[in-house]
């Protein structure tokens, strides 16, 4: 099983598909990846020698692409400063509410749904 950026990558799978179980990259940029380092993106993983998994991870870090822990915490960084600064966005967050204009009366159940809801007081 092939390591790269800390992620055990499917070794069943082409080699273009297996790279976007790293967080941060995407199929784009998964090909751009076999591309500049000259690995066929429909190779397995299994088939893979160590040269060129070398080459995929030298790529990787001269390409300065964001991966797993710097990205979430670039992320983390960047909700963060808005909340600060007390943006509108930064006050959704806070309030684990959608932040991009999206309606909330029937939908956004997967963001909304960790609230507690208090008990009222007898009115009915």
């Amino acid at each position: 099983m092939a390591r790269i950026a800390g992620v055990d990558i499917p070794k069943n799978k082409k080699l273009a598909y297996s790279l976007r179980y790293v967080h941060g990259i995407g199929l784009h940029t998964a090909l751009q990846i076999c591309e500049l380092s000259k690995v066929d993106p429909d190779l397995r993983v299994s088939d893979l020698s160590s040269a060129q998994e070398d080459a995929l991870r030298k790529t990787i870090l001269d390409l300065k692409i964001l991966v797993e822990g710097e990205l979430r915490s670039e992320n983390l960084k960047n909700m963060k400063r808005l909340q600060d600064i007390g943006s509108y966005r930064g006050l959704r967050h806070r309030k684990s509410l959608p932040s991009r204009g999206q309606r909330t009366k029937t939908n956004s159940r997967t963001r909304r749904s960790g609230k507690k809801t208090t008990i009222s007081l007898g009115r009915k």
